[in-house]
């Protein structure tokens, strides 16, 4: 075994000078040179969040094309949700370790990996190789679809092909003022729903919106509206003036419609500026207790009528959740899903995991048959609380 601090540089001038298909087999040489590591590979958490699936090292003797591996109640979901490395006995005298592969809060999978032996530090750099895994990913997924297809547990229709594109590449991000998640199910047969978000120096722009009809027509407008609203969003507009911009470009290039929320947030001080076009009010967790924010509606994006958009205001404060919701959570067959009880339930937990909660308890009051497709976007704003605890010396990079 070889010891030494993790080089990071070294690491990384391997992976650029490794085809983007090889990130696995990278850190795989890197921890079987300097660790004595055996058995490397790296688990994918899939679509729709239910399984995991295994990449293996080149010259690994682990099967490759083994099957999915349910991650509910797997000592991997463990780790995923607790975000702690775990060990324990391999059953030949060795130790096997896995360690999340997170990206600002983005849960990608989970390295395994079989130590002979291991001490804190050993252990701290396999979580040091997990995190710039995560970064090599995340880079390399541009070049390649191999990270596309490992998360690919159940065959994809055209409309969720086109609607996945929609969606930022994380559903997931942390930041100093702010923690927030985003799901939506089914994940193999959708057309409809999007939700993006983005981060200038002082805002943060969300959005959820939902394209009306069904299959890859309902796609193909969802197509048209995020790309109307990221233009409008990348030419400085603000939420009245991006909604603006949608409105027009459904009115001008389609006879669809579409609801919307589309909301501006100053990390500063927490002022959200928002519009909502025909879309279900957001619910807020404050002090403990769950209610709506019943905001003005505008009319839908593309429906033909006199009038213009709103421009609202709601202030955030330290300790809020935000969940913004589609009509498919809110769906007939989801009525028995009790979505207070939910938010309430999970408000101590990340908001990954609260996002995870809501729509498992709509799937399953629908009995995993849904007739639309269902969004939640989850907001912890952290505010000043959370610029403090950055910068407080020790605190957490």
């Amino acid at each position: 075994m070889e010891g030494g601090d993790l080089e990071l540089g070294e690491l990384l001038a391997a992976a650029e000078a490794a085809p983007p298909s090889e990130s696995v087999d990278v850190v795989a040489r890197d921890l079987q040179k300097r660790l004595g590591a055996e058995g490397v590979s790296f688990l994918f958490v899939d679509l729709i969040g239910q399984r995991l699936v295994r990449l293996t090292a080149a010259d690994s003797d682990a099967a490759e094309h083994a099957g999915p591996i349910d991650l509910h109640g797997s000592v991997y979901d463990r780790v995923l949700r607790s975000q702690r490395q775990h060990t324990e006995a391999d059953g030949q005298g060795g130790m096997r370790v896995i360690t999340p592969v997170t990206n600002r809060g983005d849960c990608l999978g989970v390295l395994e990996v079989t130590l002979q032996a291991a001490d804190d530090t050993v252990l701290g750099q396999v979580r040091d190789a997990a995190h710039a895994l995560a970064y090599i990913i995340v880079t390399d997924g541009r070049f390649t679809d191999l990270y596309h297809l490992g998360r690919r547990t159940t065959e994809t229709s055209l409309a969720a092909e086109i609607q996945h594109q929609l969606l930022p590449s994380a559903p997931c991000c942390e930041a100093a003022q702010f923690t927030l998640a985003a799901g939506l199910v089914p994940a193999d047969d959708i057309g409809g729903d999007t939700y993006d978000y983005t981060l200038e120096r002082d805002t943060l722009h969300l959005s959820i919106t939902d394209a009306m009809g069904h299959d890859t027509n309902s796609a193909l407008l969802a197509t048209l509206l995020v790309g109307a609203l990221r233009q409008a969003r990348r030419s400085g507009c603000d939420a009245l003036r991006q909604a603006d911009r949608a409105h027009q470009a459904l009115l001008t290039h389609s006879r669809g419609l579409a609801t919307g929320q589309l909301l501006c947030v100053d990390l500063g001080t927490g002022l959200c500026e928002l519009v909502n076009a025909g879309h279900p009010w957001p619910l807020r967790l404050r002090d403990g207790t769950v209610e709506e924010v019943r905001l003005a509606v505008n009319l839908p994006f593309g429906v033909v009528a006199p009038g213009s958009y709103r421009l609202q205001e709601l202030q955030l404060r330290p300790g809020d959740r935000l969940i913004l919701l589609t009509d498919g959570m809110l769906e007939r067959g989801a009525a028995t899903a009790d979505l207070t009880s939910v938010i309430h339930d999970t408000a101590a937990l990340h908001p990954r995991e609260a996002v995870r909660a809501l729509t498992g308890a709509v799937l399953d009051a629908c009995h995993g048959s849904l007739r639309d497709d269902a969004t939640v976007v989850v907001l912890d704003w952290h505010g000043d609380r959370g610029r403090a605890a950055e910068a407080a010396p020790g605190s957490a990079g």
